[in-house]
């Protein structure tokens, strides 16, 4: 029987919780003015290579985003330093930034599909509110 959860999920969640707190805590760069959101993290089964997925708050602007992973790509060995104090491991994962626009994706989509529901009810000539007193 496999184990539900294998020492490099449990290693992965742990480092999303603390690199969230390290950037909110420790990063002062002000090219990560913007919040940072660490949306998810991949460890190598090794435990060598972590790839931490982060979303920015705010980031309409793609050249922020750009600023944005450099600046945590200039700072990973810093994050690794801290992240190496906070957690017991024999090595601490290299740690390469990815940004995650899922977030972003998810809203754009949701929205779409919050407009096509809007024009269908104006184009039937349906009255939502009406449809609430029947039941």
């Amino acid at each position: 029987m496999a184990k539900e959860f294998g020492r490099p999920q449990r290693v992965a969640q742990e480092l999303q919780k603390e690199i969230a707190m390290i950037l909110q805590r420790e990063i002062k760069d002000p090219r990560l003015g913007m919040m940072v959101t660490v949306s998810g993290v991949e460890v190598s089964r090794d435990l060598a290579y972590a790839k931490v997925f982060v979303t920015f708050l705010n980031d309409k602007d793609e050249e922020a985003v750009k600023n944005g992973l450099k600046a945590l790509k200039e700072a990973s060995g810093y994050i690794r330093i801290l992240l190496g104090k906070a957690m017991r491991l024999r090595i601490v994962p290299e740690l390469t930034f990815f940004y995650d626009n899922s977030l972003i994706e998810g809203m754009r989509m949701s929205n779409l599909v919050s407009n096509v529901i809007k024009s269908d009810v104006e184009r039937r000539g349906e009255n939502p509110a009406e449809d609430d007193k029947e039941d």
